[in-house]
């Protein structure tokens, strides 16, 4: 069974394009929402994470916001913050690699927002990145409730920058080209990836960057 990484920074399409794997029929774990339910009332996050950022816990959930107040620009207070989530999402995302086996899939995609800029790409066996312009990138996230410049640049600052995900992916899908554009290259991806899992040679998606070997 391939790990597919799924990647890229804030505000290019990487939900949209996650769904877009989903409608092959490809298990598709989300980090994201695997963490949200970390953070909700009953969560196994819930006690450690409260007691390592006092306040945040707010209702018997984690106020993500809150917490992310605490964490913004201050690598210690996120360094320590990991160490109580990533063992979690661990566990969490082993009992998925345990079901996607046992329902016969040959390949599944981790959606990781920070896959590059924790190591997780290292685990893979090939990652897609997902992109688009700069000016649109921005448009959209700026779009979003509560979204401010400030916070849109600071969000950027913890992230690798777009160009160099583009430079060490195996894949690239470009939303900014439209949704018929981007689930092509979805289409494309799967097929060299089932291809390989068959064990046949297959051309690279359109668009796509390969690294040697791959």
């Amino acid at each position: 069974m391939l790990l597919i990484g799924l990647t890229g920074s804030i505000g290019m399409g990487k939900s949209t394009t996650a769904a877009m794997f989903r409608e092959h029929g490809t298990p598709v774990y989300d980090a994201d929402a695997a963490v949200h339910d970390l953070y909700d009332v009953g969560g196994a996050a819930v006690g450690p994470v409260g007691e390592a950022f006092p306040g945040v816990v707010q209702g018997g959930a984690v106020d993500r916001e809150l917490l992310r107040q605490q964490v913004l620009g201050d690598p210690e207070a996120l360094k320590r913050l990991n160490a109580i989530v990533h063992p979690l999402v661990g566990l969490d995302r082993q009992a998925f690699f345990a079901e996607a086996q046992a329902k016969g899939a040959d390949m599944v995609v981790l959606d990781i927002p920070l896959l590059y800029e924790t190591g997780g790409d290292a685990r893979m066996d090939a990652v897609v990145v997902v992109s688009a312009p700069a000016s649109m990138q921005r448009e959209r996230v700026l779009a979003r409730p509560g979204m401010t410049p400030d916070r849109f640049d600071a969000i950027l600052a913890q992230q690798m920058a777009d160009a160099e995900k583009r430079a060490r992916a195996h894949y690239i899908v470009d939303t900014g080209r439209g949704l018929d554009h981007a689930r092509r290259q979805v289409t494309e991806i799967v097929n060299a990836l089932r291809a390989r899992t068959a064990g046949s040679s297959a051309p690279p998606p359109v668009e796509a960057q390969t690294k040697p070997g791959h």
